[in-house]
């Protein structure tokens, strides 16, 4: 796999991977960094499969965070229903 192959498949996977997934993967990543035994081009591969883990991650909990505020700023603090307007 080339570089290139690997940067779109990293695309296409932040783009479909869940929060849940993701953290996984993030957790596995922190452990073999942490357990060491790997070279230095493998560690920095991890180091950047990390950061774009943990940036999938915090994606998805900026989106939590905003439908948690959304909710709570509404009269009666129940979300908006699908198709309904927000001002309604």
């Amino acid at each position: 796999m080339s570089t290139t192959d690997g940067d779109r498949d990293g695309m296409t996977a932040e783009s479909t991977l869940g929060y849940e997934q993701a953290r996984d993967e993030l957790v596995e990543v922190v452990r073999r960094l942490e357990a060491g035994g790997t070279t230095l081009e493998e560690s920095l591969a991890l180091w950047e499969r990390g950061e774009e883990l943990a940036r999938v991650c915090r994606r998805w909990l900026d989106g939590a965070r905003a439908r948690l505020d959304a909710a709570l700023a509404r009269p009666d603090g129940a979300p908006a229903a699908d198709g309904e307007a927000e001002d309604a």
